[in-house]
């Protein structure tokens, strides 16, 4: 299948050029298409679905392709699947998905002398139940209280991330009568009655206040406003039921409020006063806090203090800083603490036995993979359990003896349709950026593709807020390698990858560190016969989409095609404009434009505003209407502006989901009809 496939004989949707003089530090910049930043009007909307019609012509001739793709990806796919239960109280706790429905259902069995197995199935929350009539639906924060009597949960049924409060008695089966909007995390104390929770602000969506919650009381009670808007709010319970906390943090800094969890109506506490580019974390062990601190070095370290004496004259290093290591999270039991590691970007559990103070590292083989501490909430637990998986094992799930040294395999995800991992191999090598630095690229293919210059490859990056974009299992993506693909994940500096440091390395003053590091993993990977100029599909979405972006600007003949989904490119009219949301936040990773330092440095890569009169390859660009993170009027200005810059009639397409937001579809067939309309375009205009 070639590009001249897309059905391209329709002229696409023709924007309005309206400029609006844009002037800031006596810089005047002209935006043509500024009005499409009326989000709600009829003229607005009127445009996106023009564009989706034009591309969902455009993207006819491929639907054989994409029915082919969805076939295939379904086919592997059980259906009727069960989450590895879990234990809290007197339950075995458990996620399941049936047959031809998109949505899981959260059940109960309770644990009696003979097991729990054959115990009659108690299900919580159906969510193809709740979802019904409603176009989209998404579950977020799931809580059991103590007692196992209530169930709290939230819900957005719009796609905007903005959730609705819900509590059920598991024993009536009634939900109560109550309507909390807007609710961004939720925690209960130790007497079974109260929740604590904390909502954000209508417009910024800001998580700024908290609230408690208390069965009898006519009215739920304001305990604490946030005012720094840079800061934002979350809570959580210490494993050990010992304690609440409430998180107050930025992007670089934090401060942390405690409440004993069996004195609901007590005074939360604060551990240590805010202080610039400091942030820690807080365990609880009988009489101890454990905690976790970058105030000695960006990679932290372990320190531990009496539960009954905070000053910093009790502390106790428990591992120092160290400059080769990043700690990266500690997780308490009764029996048992683990330290999430990475040395030299690889992932290690570092385990210690209370009762000998005993220590031993679990270390991992596969050059490219993601480990994860699964949150069993069991405060006993005689094991711990941990999540594996990367570029060529599906999710696999272990439970692991720590006297014993010994893992058990308890689950590991199903791919139907005859998978053998063996025929694929991953690897993970090095690019050398402008100034010198190795930049690791995790990679994926078929044993039997040849390394020739030829084979079409699809590279992934992102780059901000400090996330580490790990390798991952794809069942989906197998739908590629098959064809020949080679999959490879550029771990930019703007990730978290390598630490903080590696972080820092790519934002503010350092951000156009994560563009350079992306052209040199696609240099790298040509060089080494992965691929070849134009063979290299580009993808990234949010901020991977201004990176994506950006780096189109920069080297648009190095890529073959791009697909950027909700992506961040009207960088310097989004920061400017402080009633969207999340903005003031956001100045830490990016910069304030009300500086005329950050505003030059944003404008020299803002993606919207460098567009250039050049060719760009072919371009598939999503958005979502309720997206609140990356509005949708980002990837519309950015289309229509292509399109009257660009020199080529290379296709470009905006697809603009009407019923979801950020992340995209929310049930799991809709998603896979997504991801195939993806994979049909690049194999598409790539032909392959």
């Amino acid at each position: 299948m070639t590009a001249e496939k897309l059905d391209l004989s329709s002229p696409p949707p023709g924007a309005p050029q309206r400029p609006r003089l844009l002037v800031a530090h006596k810089y005047t910049r002209t935006d043509p298409y500024f009005w499409l930043n009326e989000q709600g009007s009829k003229e607005v909307l009127d445009y996106l679905a023009a564009e989706n019609a034009y591309a969902e012509a455009a993207l006819a001739p491929l639907k054989p392709l994409q029915d082919e793709l969805y076939k295939e990806m379904l086919a592997r796919i059980e259906e009727d699947d069960l989450s590895v239960p879990v234990r809290l109280g007197a339950w075995m706790y458990y996620s399941r998905t049936e047959s031809g429905k998109a949505y899981a259902l959260h059940a109960r069995k309770r644990i009696e002398a003979t097991g729990w197995e054959h115990a009659p199935e108690e299900i919580l929350l159906d969510e193809n139940l709740a979802a019904l009539g409603k176009p989209f639906y998404e579950t977020g924060d799931f809580e059991v209280s103590p007692s196992g009597r209530h169930l709290a949960w939230t819900e957005d049924t719009r796609g905007n991330r903005q959730y609705r409060l819900k509590i059920r008695d598991l024993v009536t089966g009634k939900t109560r009568r109550m309507r909390r909007e807007r609710v961004t995390s939720i925690v209960w104390a130790n007497d079974d009655c109260t929740l604590f929770y904390t909502v954000e602000d209508p417009v910024t969506q800001r998580s700024c206040e908290t609230w408690r919650h208390r069965f009898g009381e006519p009215e739920d009670v304001l305990l604490y406003i946030e005012r720094d808007e840079r800061f934002s709010l979350s809570l959580m319970r210490t494993r050990s039921d010992g304690f609440l906390v409430l998180s107050s943090g930025s992007h670089t800094t934090n401060e942390l409020r405690l409440l004993p969890a069996d004195k609901p109506l007590g005074r939360w506490k604060v551990f240590a006063r805010r202080r610039a580019n400091i942030e820690y974390e807080i365990d609880h062990h009988s009489d101890r806090l454990v905690v976790r601190a970058n105030d000695t070095g960006p990679n932290f370290r372990l320190i531990e203090t009496p539960v009954d004496d905070w000053q910093k004259s009790a502390w106790r290093e428990l591992q120092p800083h160290d400059d080769d290591i990043v700690v990266e999270g500690v997780d308490l039991w009764h029996d048992w603490q683990v330290v999430s590691l990475r040395v030299g970007g690889r992932q290690v559990l570092r385990v210690t036995v209370m009762a000998s103070g005993e220590t031993h590292d679990i270390a991992f083989d596969e050059p490219a993979c993601s480990v994860e501490i699964e949150d069993l909430p069991e405060w006993e637990s005689p094991f711990l359990r941990y999540e594996f998986e990367s570029l060529t094992t599906p999710d696999s799930v272990f439970d692991y003896e720590p006297l014993a040294r010994r893992a058990t395999l308890v689950k590991q995800t199903r791919v139907l349709g005859g998978f053998n991992a063996a025929q694929y191999v991953s690897e993970r090598i090095e690019a050398t950026a402008s100034d010198g630095t190795s930049i690791p690229i995790s990679l994926v293919r078929r044993r039997d593709t040849r390394l020739d210059g030829r084979a079409p490859l699809w590279l992934e990056g992102y780059g901000a807020y400090g996330i580490a974009i790990d390798p991952w299992f794809s069942s989906t993506r197998l739908s590629l390698l098959d064809r020949g693909w080679i999959f490879a994940i550029a771990h930019v500096r703007g990730g978290g990858e390598l630490g903080q440091r590696w972080h820092d390395g790519g934002r503010l003053q350092n951000k156009s560190n994560t563009f350079s590091d992306y052209v040199a993993c696609a240099e790298t990977l040509i060089t080494r016969g992965y691929s070849a100029t134009g063979r290299i599909v580009a993808q990234g979405g949010s901020a991977g989409g201004l990176l994506v972006g950006a780096v189109l600007n920069q080297r648009p003949e190095l890529f073959g095609a791009a697909i950027m989904e909700v992506p961040f490119v009207d960088v310097i009219t989004t920061m400017q404009d402080a009633s969207l949301p999340l903005t003031i936040g956001e100045y830490e990773e990016w910069g304030n434009p009300a500086r005329r330092a950050d505003y030059l440095r944003l404008l020299a890569y803002s993606p919207y505003d460098n567009i250039g009169k050049t060719a760009y390859p072919p371009m598939l660009v999503e958005a979502g209407l309720h997206d609140s993170q990356v509005m949708v009027h980002e990837p519309a200005k950015y289309v229509a502006k292509l399109r009257s810059y660009k020199t080529n009639h290379s296709p470009l397409l905006l697809i603009t989901s009407m019923e979801a937001g950020h992340g995209g579809a929310s049930g799991r067939y809709d998603s896979l009809r997504e991801r195939a309309r993806q994979l049909s375009f690049a194999l598409a205009v790539l032909n392959s």
